[in-house]
């Protein structure tokens, strides 16, 4: 058996296995990326994955350094949190060009990222603005101190990227507040987006984010 591909770069994350399950890459018709959140492994989002049902899909999950994408709140200052940051986004976009590399095309890779990971997931996918073929950030947002202010569109635009955000409304960990900035930048940015503030949810994931992901996929599929 092959040794999985890593992470590039000089950062922490240098280094780390990138997993793949699900279709062979090279007979994918969609990839899902997934990152996972702080202090668990790919396991548990590849296992989310494999819930879906869906066949014809390839799963890449990338691993943190010491199952931590970066050290502190992704609320604090962006520079306390690098060069862990850096090296995060950099697995990220090694994901994704594994699964361009196996032929699926970005219009047909959705991002997929729980807490720590859809904080992650939502700052690479808005920071690398084109047409992907989805983001779901689970109890995620973007990354930034409070009264951070992101860039309107200009000529960068997500082009109808199905975008899903959801959380508790009461999660203590991501803020509503913050939720919805993130929905508003991505609706400047020009993806279709579905925001949802569940009560009682706590810090995990429901059918009704599973639905959407699975609709989403279908339609990558058709």
């Amino acid at each position: 058996m092959s040794n999985p591909p890593t992470v590039g770069g000089e950062g922490p994350h240098a280094g780390q296995p990138i997993l793949t399950a699900g279709a062979p890459t090279g007979a994918a018709e969609a990839a899902l990326v997934l990152l996972h959140g702080r202090g668990a492994r790919p396991g548990t989002v590849l296992d989310l994955a494999d819930e879906l049902g869906r066949s014809g899909v390839t799963h890449i999950a990338p691993e943190a350094y010491h199952s931590s994408w970066y050290p502190h709140s992704f609320m604090a200052e962006r520079d306390v949190n690098q060069p862990h940051l850096d090296s995060a986004l950099r697995a990220v976009d090694d994901a994704v060009e594994l699964a361009l590399d196996a032929g699926v095309p970005r219009e047909k890779v959705l991002v997929l990222g729980f807490s720590q990971g859809g904080c992650l997931a939502s700052e690479y996918v808005y920071r690398n603005p084109e047409r992907y073929g989805g983001l779901a950030a689970l109890s995620g947002a973007l990354i930034g101190p409070e009264r951070t202010t992101w860039p309107d569109a200009d000529e960068e635009s997500l082009d109808g990227t199905p975008v899903f955000f959801g959380c508790d409304e009461d999660d203590p960990q991501v803020p509503a507040f913050r939720v919805r900035e993130s929905a508003d930048a991505y609706r400047e940015r020009g993806a279709d987006v579905t925001e949802r503030l569940y009560e009682g949810l706590g810090h995990q994931v429901n059918e009704n984010e599973m639905d959407w992901i699975r609709h989403t996929l279908d339609d990558l599929l058709d």
